[in-house]
């Protein structure tokens, strides 16, 4: 029996999708995807989540994620009362920060967050208020932010050491004027986790 003829042999061309999976992608739903990325960088495969993360940041510098500039206003004033709520401009500036710092831009998410930090000084807002409410979150994002930045100092990821130490410095002044600034006018201050990391993480 004649050997099998190996130009006849079809194997997939290596760094692109195939046309059933590229289909699947680019019909399913978010949430469906959301679970199978998550199951795939589960697994357990030999630098699944790595190469992931890897890919990620590849997609996020070339889409301009990490040197588009923060749009605003963040907050916006009700007309009638005077009270503060935020814009979607703030919505997509944390989807923005988030984005880079779980992907491994840690140092990129810290200019971000120091936007949206500046953009509360000067504001007034009710600790019961949905303001309230997202700027704990913020508090928490900056710190996840921070250990996404250390892990990339110590991965060796950091190709400008003095634009990495600004964008920490520029944040830390941010949380310490935020501080001064709530003081001032007898609010709950919010980023007590942020100023707390800050002071363990000398960069």
């Amino acid at each position: 029996m004649p050997a099998p003829d190996a130009s006849l042999t079809v194997r997939p061309a290596l760094g692109h999708v195939n046309l059933m999976v590229d289909t699947f992608i680019a019909n399913a739903q978010v949430d469906d995807l959301r679970s199978i990325i998550r199951n795939l960088v589960g697994s357990g495969i030999p630098n699944i989540g790595s190469t992931f993360s890897e890919a990620a940041r590849n997609r996020l510098q070339r889409s301009g994620a990490t040197t588009d500039p923060v749009q605003g206003p963040l907050f916006n004033r009700d007309a009638h009362d005077g009270s503060i709520y935020p814009s979607e401009y703030l919505q997509e500036a944390l989807r923005r920060a988030r984005c880079l710092f779980g992907a491994g831009l840690g140092f990129t998410s810290l200019v971000i967050l120091a936007v949206v930090v500046r953009a509360t000084i000067g504001l007034r807002w009710n600790n019961e208020s949905e303001v309230a409410n997202i700027l704990v979150n913020v508090d928490a994002d900056i710190c996840q932010a921070i250990q996404s930045s250390k892990e990339e100092l110590e991965g060796g990821r950091v190709d400008d050491y003095a634009m990495a130490c600004e964008a920490a410095r520029e944040l830390r002044n941010a949380v310490k004027e935020s501080l001064l600034d709530v003081e001032s006018w007898g609010g709950e201050y919010p980023f007590e986790r942020a100023s707390s990391s800050f002071e363990y993480w000398k960069v």
